[in-house]
C-alpha cells in the first residue's frame, strides 16, 4: 500500500509542478512551452490514479483471497 501511495503522490507532485511552473515558463519562453506543460500535466492525473490502483504484489492486504488465483 505504501508503494501505491508513493507512486500516486510522486506523479501528482510532478503534475502540480508542471502546472505551477507553466506561469514562469510563459513569461520566460513563450506560450508554446507553457501550453505544452499544461497539456502534459492534464494527462497525468488519470495516469496517477491508474498507478495508484494497481495491486502491489508484495503487500498482503492488496490480495483478495475470495476470488481469482488466490482463492481458497
Amino acid at each position: 500500500m505504501k508503494r501505491r501511495v508513493r507512486r500516486y503522490g510522486l506523479v501528482m507532485g510532478v503534475c502540480l509542478a508542471l502546472f505551477a511552473g507553466a506561469l514562469p515558463v510563459y513569461y520566460l519562453f513563450g506560450t508554446g512551452w507553457a501550453v505544452a506543460m499544461c497539456v502534459v500535466a492534464a494527462f497525468l492525473p488519470p495516469v496517477a490514479v491508474t498507478l495508484g490502483n494497481v495491486a502491489d504484489p508484495d503487500a498482503p492486504q492488496d490480495h483478495d483471497s475470495r476470488y481469482g488465483p488466490n482463492a481458497d
